[in-house]
């Protein structure tokens, strides 16, 4: 069993859960949730974001706006809707229902 495999298949199972946290904390720019995301540990690549960002706009989670930016063209900086906010309450909900029942069946296995 390749533990590596696993894990990468976990983290992207919750990639969308870190990136609604990351915005409702403050309106990103794409760099800075592969940012926030790579101090975590989640290391995604742009390749995985941008995808992501937009399924997330089209399902009405995301709005965005364009910034201009003293450092190049300008830039497109995300964040939550209500629908997006809703969403991350209802995720916040199933995490903890998820870890709770993994630190249940971890405590069952050191008896």
């Amino acid at each position: 069993m390749d533990v590596n495999k696993n894990e990468a298949q976990m983290r992207k199972g919750v990639i969308e859960y870190c990136t609604l946290l990351i915005l409702s904390q403050q309106d990103c720019y794409s760099n800075d949730i592969l940012g926030q995301l790579k101090e975590a540990d989640m290391i995604v690549v742009e390749g995985t974001l941008y995808p992501l960002l937009t399924r997330l706009k089209n399902s009405e989670l995301l709005s965005y706006r364009w910034e201009e930016s003293t450092q190049g063209p300008p830039r497109k900086y995300y964040s939550l809707t209500e629908k997006g906010r809703t969403t991350l309450e209802e995720f916040d909900k199933s995490w903890t229902k998820l870890v709770d029942s993994i630190n249940m069946l971890k405590s069952a296995k050191n008896k």
